[in-house]
C-alpha cells in the first residue's frame, strides 16, 4: 500500500493541478499558475529538509572516492544525450516546423549518436571492472526490461492523451479553458483508485495479469477519442476516455515500483528505480513530441483549405489518437510476454 499511496499521489496532483491552471487562465492570469507552483515547491523543499529521514554516513567524505569511484564520463555522456534529446523534442512540441532547422537536425542527431556510445562506454567500463552509471547487465533482467519498455510506451501515450484531448476540448469544441479543465476531474478520481485497488489485490493477483488487465482498459481510452464526433455529448465518449486513461500508468507504476524490489538485491534497487523513473520521463517527452508531429502532419495534409480550423485540427488529432492507441496495444503485447508467469509481488517479507 505504501507505493499505491505514492503512485495515487501522482493523479491527484496531476488533475488538481489542471482543474486549478483552468481557474488561474480564465480569471487572475495563466502566470499565476507557475507563481503557486513555485511556492508549493519551496514549501515542500522546506518540508523535506525535516521531514526526510537522516542517513548515517558510515564512510567518511574522500576527494578520491569521488574521483576514481563515480562514472563520470558516463555521467557526462548520459546528461548530454538527455539535455540534447530534451532541447531537440521541445523544439518539435513547440513548432513541428523546426524539424527541419539545423539546430533540431544536429541536437536530435547527435543524442542517436551518444546512446551506442554510452552503451560501449558501460561495456568497457564493466570491461576493466571499474564504476559503471548503469551497467549493461541490468538489461539482461526480463522483467527489467520490460517494465522500461512498458512504462516509455504507456506513460508517453498517457501523457500525450491529456494534451491532445485538451486541444480537442479548447480547439474542436470551442470550450474555455475553465470548461476544458473540469472535464479532467475523473481522471485523478480514477488513479487514485487504480492505485488504491492495485494496492489492495496485488498480494492476492499475479501482477502480469494486473498490468494486462489496466493495459487493456487505457487501450479503450485513445480508441474512443479516435472515433469521437465533436458533436457527441462529452459523456458518451470523451468522459469514459478520460477515466480509463490514467489506468495503466498507474497500476503499472505502482506493480513496477514492487516489481524491482522482487527482482533485484538491495544495493542495485536504487539504480534500477532511478533508470525505471527516467526512462518513464523521457518516454513523455518522446511521445508528446510524435503526437505533436503527427498532429501536425496530418492536419496540413487534410483536405480543408483552414489548416487551423477545427475540422483540419480534427484531422490531426485523430491521427495522434490512432498513434496513442498503436503504443498501448505495443505496451500490451511486451507485458503478455515480459512479465509471464512472474506470480505475485508485494508480500511481506520477514
Amino acid at each position: 500500500m505504501a507505493f499505491a499511496s505514492m503512485g495515487g499521489g501522482q493523479p491527484v496532483g496531476f488533475g488538481l493541478g489542471l482543474v486549478l491552471g483552468g481557474v488561474f487562465a480564465t480569471t487572475i492570469g495563466w502566470r499565476w499558475g507557475f507563481y503557486i507552483a513555485a511556492i508549493i515547491n519551496i514549501v515542500v523543499l522546506g518540508f523535506s529538509m525535516f521531514q526526510l529521514p537522516r542517513v548515517n554516513v558510515l564512510v567518511p567524505f574522500s576527494w578520491n572516492r569521488m574521483a576514481y569511484e563515480i562514472d563520470w564520463m558516463g555521467a557526462l555522456i548520459a546528461s548530454s544525450c538527455l539535455a540534447l534529446l530534451s532541447y531537440a523534442l521541445a523544439s518539435l512540441t513547440g513548432s513541428t516546423a523546426s524539424v527541419r532547422s539545423p539546430a533540431t537536425i544536429t541536437t536530435l542527431s547527435t543524442a542517436i549518436v551518444l546512446i551506442p556510445a554510452f552503451i560501449l562506454w558501460m561495456s568497457r567500463q564493466q570491461r576493466l571492472n571499474r564504476p559503471a552509471l548503469i551497467p549493461n547487465t541490468l538489461w539482461r533482467n526480463r522483467v527489467f526490461t520490460s517494465i522500461c519498455v512498458n512504462v516509455f510506451l504507456i506513460w508517453g501515450a498517457f501523457n500525450a492523451f491529456e494534451q491532445m484531448v485538451n486541444f480537442f476540448f479548447q480547439n474542436v469544441q470551442s470550450l474555455t479553458p475553465l470548461q476544458a479543465a473540469m472535464r479532467f476531474l475523473p481522471a485523478p478520481i480514477s488513479g487514485a483508485l487504480a492505485n488504491v485497488l492495485v494496492g489492495l489485490l496485488v498480494p492476492h493477483v499475479r501482477a502480469d495479469w494486473m498490468v494486462i488487465t489496466t493495459t487493456v482498459v487505457s487501450c479503450i481510452a485513445p480508441l474512443l477519442l479516435a472515433v469521437a464526433n465533436p458533436d457527441w455529448t462529452y459523456w458518451a465518449v470523451a468522459f469514459p476516455a478520460v477515466f480509463f486513461n490514467p489506468l495503466g500508468a498507474d497500476g503499472l507504476f505502482t506493480i513496477s515500483n514492487l516489481l524491482i524490489t522482487s527482482v533485484f538485491p538491495t544495493e542495485t534497487q536504487g539504480l534500477a528505480g532511478g533508470v525505471f523513473n527516467t526512462i518513464s520521463q523521457i518516454g513523455k517527452s518522446v511521445g508528446l513530441a510524435f503526437v505533436a508531429l503527427i498532429s501536425y502532419r496530418m492536419s496540413q495534409a487534410s483536405g480543408f483549405e483552414d489548416k487551423q480550423s477545427p475540422a483540419a485540427l480534427l484531422e490531426g488529432y485523430r491521427a495522434s489518437f490512432w498513434f496513442m492507441f498503436v503504443l498501448c496495444i505495443t505496451s500490451l503485447l511486451m507485458s503478455v510476454w515480459g512479465l509471464r508467469r512472474i506470480g505475485k509481488v508485494g508480500g511481506k517479507r520477514d
